[in-house]
């Protein structure tokens, strides 16, 4: 008897065990969406609310795979949509959309994840007059666009964000000679517009003309020279070189802050470069006000003059207050209006969050901010430090919401903490780090993947004992390994023949680009800056271009 209950109790398992078997299987299986025929590519897995039985996607489907237009506003966690005449508005944990003015109830509302924003698919899609359709068995979700004017997709993308090096007009293929790198490896230069430092010169001051043909002798210069890509810093001081409805004009344009120059110099920045088959990074500073304390010759539209309370006077030069919420959310606004306006390849910051310099008679006045912020009860230094991760955060998830092929990096100052303040830091002896003078935790934003690409400015020598070039290179190469951030190294030609340790020749700059070739991290070098490069410091240019073969 109980042979035989054991019996059927087996037979009973082997029927059931293949049906299982494929329930398994297709419950495991990734969600896929088909418009028309086509599959839609996914920067982060569509996944089902079991509750709900609604499927979430990134809104990368919704802006790339259905043609619509997205505005993320991070400071209310909402989401614009916008195709043909249908507007909708979806906020993080609201249970109800705006469609065309109108509240509709949700049964999910949008959410984050992953720094992703995910939105219903079905709602979004019925609202702009799809069918959609799901198939439980396939776990497919069918959509049909049934004559509307979504744009057909013409075949299946690659499901990742695209790398740096790829940009949508690819850089023209370089031939490398012994050892000279990939191709496809980023060469970028920055391009200074503070002080008029690279670009455009006080000479050209409100002539557009001469502003064009000395950006486009710039580019075919540096071009020559095997380099791929720009880093044009668009906001030097809180204003823009270009038409903003958030900050002034820049004063490097014109002479006068707050001046039209009569065109869009940015619009032409991009256009030339992109011409050319090269990279165009919108490069920001982010938190400096002004260059002095003088505040009479700034317009009235200027941040100095609109939130006076977020401004902190240092070393005679002002700055925006990182410990204030609606700061920070100002600065990023500012930097979305780049980002949604404009066909750029990446966002840039470089290193000024907090400045460094501190003494105990010389105080970044900040103390009454922190006392009204400081929720988490933090000492300065941790406070100060989560004041920039959330703004590295933020700003990241803002940009991935809307553009999440534009690429987005930050070059800190080139050591993290020396080993003597913290045994995983450098082998190094510098005077001030990253961590500690700047507030900018590099660590936790690669280990996070806040960011797509870092650049430390290492601007050493492999000879100079406190600060070696080789030892920082291998140190962030380990910091990044095992992440997707990628690792670009910023150069220093500008150091070329003056008297400091390693720089007596510009062969310095050559050995080691043949450094970085050891290191399958590093995937590109950034050079500071274009008018130290186009001086030919001891020869330098003629090296660069048997070097990149250009």
């Amino acid at each position: 008897m109980k042979f035989r209950t054991w019996f059927f109790s087996f037979i009973i398992l082997l029927l059931i065990w293949p049906f299982s078997g494929h329930a398994d299987a297709a419950a495991a299986r990734p969600i896929e969406i088909v418009l028309d025929g086509r599959i839609l590519s996914s920067d982060a897995p569509p996944y089902i609310k079991p509750k709900n039985n609604v499927t979430m996607v990134p809104l990368r489907v919704i802006s790339e795979g259905l043609g619509a237009q997205v505005d993320w506003l991070a400071s209310a966690k909402s989401v614009t949509i916008a195709k043909d005449s249908n507007i909708i508005v979806l906020r993080v944990g609201s249970t109800s959309a705006q469609v065309n003015h109108a509240a509709v109830k949700l049964d999910v509302s949008a959410e984050i994840q992953s720094g992703r924003t995910m939105v219903p698919l079905r709602f979004v899609g019925e609202q702009l007059g799809l069918q959609v359709d799901w198939n439980s068995a396939t776990r497919t979700i069918a959509l049909s666009s049934q004559g509307t004017s979504i744009p057909p997709i013409t075949g299946p993308t690659t499901p990742v964000i695209p790398p740096i090096e790829q940009p949508s007009t690819p850089p023209p293929a370089v031939q490398q000679p012994g050892g000279g790198g990939a191709a496809s490896e980023l060469r970028g230069v920055w391009v200074s517009s503070v002080l008029n430092l690279d670009w455009p010169t006080k000479a050209s001051y409100g002539n557009a003309e001469q502003q064009k043909q000395e950006y486009i002798k710039l580019l075919d210069e540096i071009q020559a020279m095997g380099l791929n890509a720009v880093f044009v810093q668009v906001r030097p001081t809180a204003d823009a070189l270009y038409p903003s409805q958030l900050v002034p004009w820049s004063v490097y344009l014109t002479g006068t802050s707050g001046k039209d120059p009569g065109y869009d110099p940015l619009a032409f920045l991009i256009e030339e470069t992109h011409r050319r088959g090269m990279q165009f990074h919108a490069w920001f500073n982010p938190f400096r006000a002004s260059m002095n304390a003088d505040t009479s010759k700034l317009p009235s539209s200027h941040v100095v003059h609109q939130h006076p309370d977020w401004i902190v006077k240092f070393a005679d030069k002002l700055y925006i207050n990182p410990g204030i919420p609606e700061a920070r959310q100002h600065i990023i606004d500012a930097i979305m209006e780049v980002v949604n306006g404009y066909d750029i390849d990446g966002v840039h910051l470089d290193d000024y969050f907090y400045p460094s310099g501190e003494t105990a008679s010389s105080k970044f006045n900040d103390d009454a901010t922190m006392k009204r912020y400081n929720a988490k009860q933090l000492n300065k230094g941790d406070w100060r430090r989560d004041n920039i991760n959330q703004f590295v955060r933020d700003l990241g998830q803002s940009i991935r919401a809307v553009k999440p092929a534009v690429s987005y990096g930050i070059s800190p100052f080139g050591v993290w903490r020396n080993k003597a303040s913290d045994i995983t830091g450098s082998d190094t002896k510098a005077g001030i780090t990253a961590y500690d003078s700047t507030y900018a935790d590099v660590r936790t934003w690669i280990r996070n993947e806040w960011i797509d690409y870092v650049t430390p400015q290492l601007y050493w020598s492999l000879t100079r004992p406190e600060v070696r070039y080789d030892i920082l290179t291998d140190w962030w190469a380990q910091e990044v390994r095992g992440t997707r951030v990628k690792l670009y190294i910023g150069h220093a030609p500008y150091k070329i023949g003056t008297p400091e340790v390693g720089w007596h020749s510009a062969d310095e700059i050559i050995h080691q680009l043949e450094y970085n070739e050891r290191i399958p991290e590093v995937k590109g070098s950034i050079f500071f800056s274009a008018k130290d490069l186009r001086k030919n410091p001891l020869g330098l240019v003629p090296l660069l271009k048997s070097y990149f073969g250009s």
